[in-house]
């Protein structure tokens, strides 16, 4: 079976979507200096419906990526700031009486947003950040037994500092499966610091930043995504990486199903991004360390090795046969 389809989809939307997608990136770039290969990244897990994980020590631009974004695809942002004594209804809302009425109403929560920012998300207690579960897996929120949808697009992208740090919790296995992709701002380049001291010595780069797209439009570009073309083989393909990393003796707890929908849904957007209505096995290759590496735990051979997940990733991703294109 042919990797390509034999039907292609339209090619003024694809056209549309990268054009879209370009001038998002470039919008995001005007703040965040020399980490395209990131912002291409988070871009792709936003077309794919899913959310992002940042690992990475204070004050590498977390936060500030995440910002950009949201301002630049002119939709609403919520920042929560994780701590140790914050509660799951300060995040999803409460029921509060009303005098008035004699009724209670409901007050949402800063999930109630597009693009939801959790700074720091690993200082809070499990149980708070369990809170987000729901919301991250059905787009929904239940309070007192009554559901309220979330408006599309809805991204959570989640900071976080390494887990060596002090006063930091670890991610439920169960809260880690539900981030599409886990990701490393890295520190900048020494050209690319100097252009920031340039840049953001003298003001604030998102007061300057416009919206370069409206949510209907990421809207659509997201439901053009969803028409991407993927074949029998490259859909064996990824269901055979997912199984080599349960199968793998490096570690103990591989992907789960849920990964493989999300390896998939990434390929797809990372396809529609470079102009392709089709995924290759190239797409699920360079994806693979990022979508699936956080979601597995290292045997206590492997950590005594110091063999970390995105090493026995790289590993597995060399092994697996790939489909042949005839």
């Amino acid at each position: 079976m042919a990797l390509t389809p034999d039907v292609t989809h339209d090619d003024e939307r694809l056209e549309d979507l990268v054009d879209v997608a370009h001038r998002i990136r470039q919008a995001i770039e005007s703040v965040i200096e020399g980490k395209s290969d990131v912002v291409r990244m988070t871009l792709t897990v936003l077309l794919a419906e899913g959310h992002l994980l940042i690992e990475d020590v204070p004050g590498v631009g977390k936060t500030m990526l995440a910002k950009a974004l949201a301002r630049s695809i002119d939709s609403s942002a919520h920042r929560v700031q994780f701590t140790p004594d914050l509660l799951p209804s300060d995040i999803t809302g409460v029921s509060a009486y009303n005098q008035q009425t004699h009724e209670f109403e409901f007050k949402p929560g800063p999930v109630f947003a597009n693009i939801v920012v959790g700074d720091e998300i690993n200082r809070a207690s499990p149980k708070t950040q369990s809170a987000l579960l729901e919301c991250m897996e059905e787009h929904q929120v239940t309070v007192d037994a009554i559901t309220y949808p979330l408006e599309a697009p809805f991204m959570v992208i989640a900071t976080q500092n390494p887990i060596e740090m002090e006063g930091t919790y670890p991610l439920p296995e169960a809260q880690r499966d539900r981030f599409t992709a886990k990701i490393a701002m890295g520190y900048p380049e020494p050209g690319a610091e100097l252009d920031m001291l340039d840049h953001h010595g003298a003001a604030q780069p998102l007061d300057k930043l416009e919206p370069v797209a409206t949510t209907a439009e990421v809207r659509s570009l997201i439901r053009a995504v969803r028409q991407v073309y993927v074949s029998q083989p490259v859909k064996r393909y990824a269901i055979d990486l997912v199984t080599s990393t349960r199968n793998s003796p490096d570690l103990r707890l591989g992907a789960s199903p849920r990964a493989t929908l999300h390896l998939i849904r990434a390929a797809r957007a990372h396809a529609a991004m470079t102009g392709r209505d089709y995924v290759i096995p190239d797409d699920l290759q360079e994806l693979a360390g990022q979508v699936l590496s956080h979601r597995l735990l290292p045997s206590l051979e492997a950590q005594g090795q110091r063999r970390h997940p995105e090493q026995v990733m790289a590993d597995l991703v060399r092994r697996v046969p790939v489909p042949d294109s005839k």
